[in-house]
């Protein structure tokens, strides 16, 4: 090797081929029209998504049930047409998963009783301060609410609440169908992992800016009531609905900003577990326990009777998530990743959980 000298080393560094992307390999688009397809393809799915909501007209509130039901249907439709974009945007891109497409989005068996309770069990960690606020605030003890959670009756009386199913059900899955599922395939090829799992919850926290125009239409509330209610996150879905003077644009436009804002952080955290254990059905269980939950009631825990012990959990449960964020989301415990094996084919290789 010394007796070839520079211009041999030169020679070998130079003959030595180099790795192409798969959609350069094919004969594709270069990564700049890939990018701009990635996110018009998500762009779309997100404006599809929520315009489903609005094609029926009707003068009724959201909660109204003929409402939630005609946009069950509308959101149920979508979701099932959303691989195809996915479909599409493959074909326009030219880059092959090397894998199934629900396999890709995260449809599959392996792994999937960690992947199912792991994400759950590490959000509800997260959420110890405000279940320690819920227990103490309930009137029944724990037998008593063990008995009526249990109960096939409350489950019976849920199942026709179109209400819970919006809230629990529909709207979980739905979502992070269209906004994980989908989008997380096209945009990580593009931005790499870390980006792709913040760019989601953008799409998904300004599709919620939709509701700005339900409030001005429905809403009645004052303007302390609308703002105490954005800052606590008590949501139509928590079952708060606030009562008093009409509403000017100002505060429902700051109540928007904030849902938005409470949907970014959030979302990022299930992003990251669909993406670890290469599943849906994490994201959606996490989604439906944050929809239940709503944002945690910090001002009523400082004005609570018992606030040391309580702010106490609410330290200790973001302590212990931090702590068990790696441990929990090893992707080892979920099995291989549908992602990787698009990003590889992408070009990508280099991602650190794909190495």
């Amino acid at each position: 090797m010394a007796a070839l000298g520079g211009d041999g080393l030169r020679l070998l560094s130079v003959s030595r081929p180099e790795r192409q992307p798969e959609s350069a390999a094919l004969g594709g688009p270069g990564p700049g029209l890939c990018c701009w397809v990635s996110v018009f393809s998500c762009l779309s799915l997100a404006c599809s998504y929520v315009g489903s909501l609005y094609v029926w007209k009707s003068e009724l509130p959201r909660d109204h049930p003929a409402v939630i039901k005609r946009r069950f249907t509308s959101v149920l439709v979508v979701s099932s047409l959303s691989p195809l974009c996915v479909l599409l945007w493959r074909e326009l891109t030219g880059i092959q998963p090397g894998t199934s497409l629900l396999t890709l989005m995260g449809f599959r068996l392996e792994g999937i009783f960690p992947a199912a309770l792991l994400p759950l069990l590490l959000t509800m960690i997260l959420f110890l301060g405000p279940l320690m606020q819920l227990s103490m605030d309930c009137p029944c003890d724990l037998a008593d609410g063990l008995k009526v959670v249990l109960a096939p009756r409350s489950w019976a009386r849920c199942l026709t609440d179109m209400r819970w199913l919006r809230n629990q059900v529909i709207a979980p899955l739905t979502e992070e169908l269209v906004f994980r599922a989908c989008m997380l395939p096209m945009l990580a090829p593009c931005t790499g992992l870390g980006p792709a799992v913040f760019t989601c919850p953008l799409f998904f926290g300004v599709a919620h800016f939709h509701h700005i125009f339900e409030q001005l239409r429905f809403r009645q509330s004052s303007v302390g009531s609308i703002f105490l209610s954005a800052v606590l996150g008590q949501e139509e879905h928590a079952g708060v609905v606030t009562r008093g003077l009409p509403v000017s644009s100002v505060p429902v436009l700051l109540h928007s900003c904030l849902r938005c804002l409470h949907c970014f952080p959030l979302h990022p955290h299930r992003q990251s577990r669909g993406f670890h254990s290469g599943h849906l059905i994490g994201p959606v269980l996490c989604h439906s326990f944050c929809n239940y939950m709503g944002f945690p009631a910090v001002c009523a825990a400082l004005e609570h009777p018992q606030r040391r012990p309580l702010l106490a959990g609410y330290a200790l449960g973001v302590g212990l998530f931090l702590l068990l964020l790696q441990p929990l989301t090893d992707p080892k415990l979920y099995g291989s990743l549908p992602l990787c094996a698009l990003l590889e084919r992408a070009g990508d290789s280099e991602a650190p959980l794909c190495s």
